[in-house]
């Protein structure tokens, strides 16, 4: 009985608000009318909670409420409406969510249900329903891949390029700018003209039929008769694979030579398949064993011909200073170094001024050098989220390096500790395969209108690849850009060159230059971007520097705004020298504590 009581009151009250919220709706001003949407949804929940059919009139005071909710509701899209320019209309919002409206109101539906369903209806309309169906130019040729797969160090992308330098025209994909530099230059030394393209600079070579890029720089357009595409198995990376999926797809050439590992093999026939192409794979074994020293490494006793690798560029400078402090020159590699330093680096090591190579895991990728025994200091590595143990493709990937026909008919294989046997068994291990490419947004994307870029691209990024062997890019470095670019309200096409800008977010000088030119241009309406200046001359901050002025040029290039070519070119051979002297001096401070114990 007091429970049916309480509901009666309950009821009672909620009928009795009714006018006083309709008057208050008719007579509020647009500003208001949010808090009249809220109030009368709050009264529906209250009679949800009831049992209406309790009541003679209970059901006449629900439509009643619904009523005024929609007459608000319509208020408060056309107030939308007017202030987005948009004309969306009330009944398709609410069809197929009625219950939802109901429970959250129209602005809620709006945005997190219908536009959201319109984008995807246009994702389906523009976009196309597989990979290999957005690039209908190369769907239109017929394309031989070869297919040149297998072991580290076994003159795979050598092969490729031979082929290359014999064609009438053709394209180097590489997975780094050095790589793309020293194929140039190889190429322009034997005499066939060859332009260089990537994010940092462009070289054009007048006459040139050849030309040695960055993978993310592949012009689709261009034709050619031979491309070779090297590192393919990156086509898994989360961050980058889609530039190498994208090259694949797409390039419009009869000939294609794709370099990698063997793992890559069942993603890349799968692909080519697709295509409706064909390939014939040569796979590649090595012609210099690989053979494991058991007992730990000393550091006073590595000598000629040793590579040291470690996972980080403070091991890698720890290491160096520690081995100068033994009286042993190193050559040091990693990451942040400019591709002029580490030129100079590698030409020391090959020369023998320095007999020790210390370098990251950067030397597993792009240049055979002869190193006689690969040493790991540590098997495990910090991947950007978390430290983990070396995979077997890593771990063959960089032991590959070891051996050099010719100048080392074994290559060796050990450990500054007791753990070889764990190189060993990686070693031997059958890696798994790759199981899917990464495909990155296409710039259609920008034909879609509705949403912002920055929620286009968050929502494209959580549909489905239709085939189980393709995944969507992992879009949240994009996703950071945008919202630094979105107070400026910038049409979509310049923010979609600004995202593709290549710098490292985790660098905070780095970022602060991009919101500076950012501010700079859509603000102050400037005309030119600001040079960088160098904060001071240690080799950290020189590096940085350099990379401030990579970004001085990859910003304005992004722009279509002015360069000082000369200056750059200038500063970045003045910084890279400085840097070198910079190395030089690291290696005779004092040594930190790292590898004291290692020297037994």
């Amino acid at each position: 009985m007091k429970k049916e009581r309480k509901q009666r009151l309950a009821f009672e009250r909620v009928r009795h608000n009714f006018s006083q919220i309709q008057r208050q709706a008719s007579s509020s001003r647009a500003r208001s009318l949010w808090h009249n949407e809220s109030s009368i949804r709050s009264q529906l929940r209250q009679l949800g909670n009831l049992m209406l059919a309790d009541f003679p009139d209970g059901q006449s005071v629900y439509d009643q409420y619904t009523v005024l909710l929609d007459d608000v509701s319509r208020r408060v899209l056309e107030q939308y409406n007017r202030k987005t320019g948009t004309n969306y209309s009330f009944d398709a919002v609410v069809d197929k969510n009625r219950a939802e409206y109901l429970r959250s109101g129209i602005l809620s539906v709006l945005l997190s249900d219908h536009i959201p369903g319109m984008v995807r209806e246009e994702f389906r309309r523009l976009l196309p329903p597989y990979p290999q169906d957005g690039y209908p130019e190369a769907r239109q040729e017929k394309r031989m891949f070869y297919l040149h797969l297998g072991d580290t160090n076994t003159g795979k992308t050598y092969q490729a390029l031979l082929r290359l330098r014999q064609s009438s025209s053709g394209i180097y994909l590489a997975p780094l700018r050095i790589l793309a530099l020293e194929n140039y230059e190889r190429m322009t030394a034997e005499g066939l003209p060859c332009s260089l393209l990537t994010g940092e600079e462009e070289v054009l070579t007048p006459g040139a039929k050849h030309l040695c890029c960055t993978v993310e720089k592949a012009n689709l357009s261009g034709k050619y008769d031979v491309a070779v595409i090297d590192e393919v198995q990156l086509l898994a990376d989360s961050q980058r694979g889609d530039a190498w999926t994208r090259a694949i797809l797409g390039l419009c050439c009869p000939e294609i030579h794709l370099c990698g590992a063997l793992l890559a093999k069942e993603q890349l026939t799968a692909m080519i398949r697709d295509c409706g192409d064909e390939y014939e794979l040569k796979a590649y074994t090595r012609l210099v064993p690989l053979q494991m020293e058991y007992a730990p490494v000393r550091l006073k006793n590595v000598g000629q011909g040793d590579a040291l690798v470690a996972f980080s560029k403070a091991a890698v400078l720890s290491l160096s200073r520690y081995l100068g402090q033994l009286g042993i020159r190193s050559s040091v590699i990693y990451g942040d170094l400019p591709p002029e330093v580490r030129r100079g680096q590698y030409d020391a090591f090959i020369q023998g001024k320095n007999p020790v190579l210390v370098a990251t895991d950067a030397i597993g990728m792009g240049v055979n050098l002869p190193i006689r025994r690969l040493i790991f200091t540590e098997l495990e590595k910090f991947d950007g989220e978390s430290r983990r143990p070396l995979t077997s493709q890593e771990i063959k990937q960089i032991a590959g390096r070891a051996g050099r026909i010719g100048i080392y008919e074994i290559g060796y294989v050990a450990c500054l500790d007791e753990r070889v046997s764990v190189v060993e068994e990686k070693l031997a291990a059958e890696d798994d395969p790759i199981e899917q490419a990464v495909v990155g947004p296409s710039e259609a994307i920008l034909q879609i209108g509705l949403l912002p870029l920055r929620e286009k691209l968050a929502l494209w990024s959580t549909e489905t690849e239709p085939l189980s062997y393709y995944r969507k890019k992992d879009v949240n470095t994009e996703l950071f850009l945008l919202d630094m670019l979105e107070p400026y309200h910038l049409p979509e096409q310049i923010q979609w060159r600004l995202m593709r800008v290549p710098f490292s977010l985790g660098n905070s000088a780095l970022l602060a230059q991009f919101a500076e030119y950012t501010h700079a241009c859509f603000s102050l309406n400037a005309q030119h971007l600001e040079k960088p200046v160098s904060e001071g001359q240690s080799c950290e901050q020189l590096e940085t520097y350099y990379q401030q002025v990579n970004l001085y040029y990859s910003f304005s290039k992004a722009l279509d705004m002015p360069i000082d070519e000369h200056w750059v070119l200038d500063t970045r051979n003045r910084v890279s020298a400085r840097i070198r002297s910079a190395l030089e001096k690291l290696r005779w401070d004092r040594p930190e504590k790292t590898f004291r114990g290692k020297t037994r």
